[in-house]
Formats: C-alpha cells, sequence, structure tokens
C-alpha cells in the first residue's frame, strides 16, 4: 500500500509542478501581451484588439492552475486561529473537515465549469477566432486538480494520521514512514 502511495504521490508532484510552471508561463504570457497593448496604444498609436481577451484568458489559467498547487502545498487561504488553539484531534478533524469541503468545492467548479464549456462551445470568441468554451476550461482543469489534490492530502492524513498534513516534499518523506 506504501508503494502504491509513494507512486501516485510522485505522479501527483510531477503534475503540480506542471501546473506551476504552466501557471508561471502563462503569467510571463500575459505580462508580454499587456506590454505590447501598451506598446501598441502608446508607441505605435495602434492598440491591437486581441491582447485583453488572450489576457483574460491566460489570466484564468495561471489563477486556477495556482490555486490548485496552494492547495496541494498547503498554501490556500485559511482561518487558523480556531485551529491553532484547538487540541490536535480538534485541528486534525478540522483539517479533514475543510480537505472534503475543498474538495467538494474543487469537484463542483469542474462539473459546472464543464457545463459552461459544452454550453458555450458552439459560440466563438469574436477578436480570437476560438470557440468560446475555452474561455470556461481552466474551470475544469483547476477543478479538477484543486479535489484530486485535496483527496491526496486526505489520503496522507489518514494514512499518517500523527503528522501534519503538509504534502511531504519527496518520496523519502513518504518511505521513512
Amino acid at each position: 500500500m506504501t508503494s502504491i502511495l509513494t507512486s501516485l504521490h510522485r505522479l501527483l508532484r510531477v503534475l503540480s509542478t506542471a501546473a506551476l510552471w504552466l501557471s508561471a508561463a502563462g503569467l510571463v504570457a500575459m505580462t508580454a501581451a499587456v506590454a505590447w497593448q501598451v506598446f501598441g496604444r502608446y508607441v505605435l498609436n495602434d492598440t491591437p484588439s486581441w491582447t485583453e481577451p488572450i489576457s483574460l484568458l491566460l489570466m484564468s489559467w495561471f489563477i486556477l492552475l495556482g490555486a490548485a498547487v496552494g492547495v496541494r502545498e498547503n498554501f490556500h487561504l485559511g482561518l487558523d486561529i480556531v485551529r491553532f488553539f484547538a487540541p490536535d484531534r480538534v485541528a486534525r478533524f478540522m483539517d479533514g473537515v475543510s480537505l472534503v469541503a475543498i474538495t467538494g468545492f474543487g469537484i463542483a467548479m469542474a462539473w459546472f465549469g464543464w457545463t459552461l464549456v459544452v454550453g458555450t462551445w458552439s459560440a466563438t470568441l469574436p477578436v480570437l477566432g476560438i470557440p468560446g468554451g475555452i474561455d470556461y476550461l481552466p474551470l475544469v482543469v483547476g477543478g479538477g486538480l484543486i479535489a484530486l489534490f485535496a483527496v491526496e492530502r486526505l489520503v496522507g492524513m489518514i494514512a499518517h494520521p500523527r503528522e501534519d498534513i503538509v504534502v511531504a516534499k519527496t518520496a523519502a518523506d513518504l518511505e521513512a514512514h
């Protein structure tokens, strides 16, 4: 069982790293598009029309991919003051409830995002000329990754009940338990 968890952990680490790199690339690409828009407007006196919609699309991707990585690495927002003062058993129960809620949120985001993708796929984004459903794909992918990473942390919490639920950074951390 530990070897299966270790293999899944490694796979999800690769997926998380890829999501983080894609998020960073999206941020750089969005910055370049906005810079081109400013250059076009103020230097060339000809504002490119494609920069704003592509910037918004890239922003959706890097925000939601980054949020998923934040869930996996336990960097997401939380109100920890009550948990901090709670006894260990209560704090772990609160962590479990939180992870179940995050999983449900991710699943709902992916499900309803998919409904939006399907419902708007036949429309075309006017400036970009691509299907309108592409605008909502980040909800599907981001929601799915959020749910997947929350489940990973929940399984880790159950498999290693005496430890903090922060995801181990290396496979050696998992194998040591």
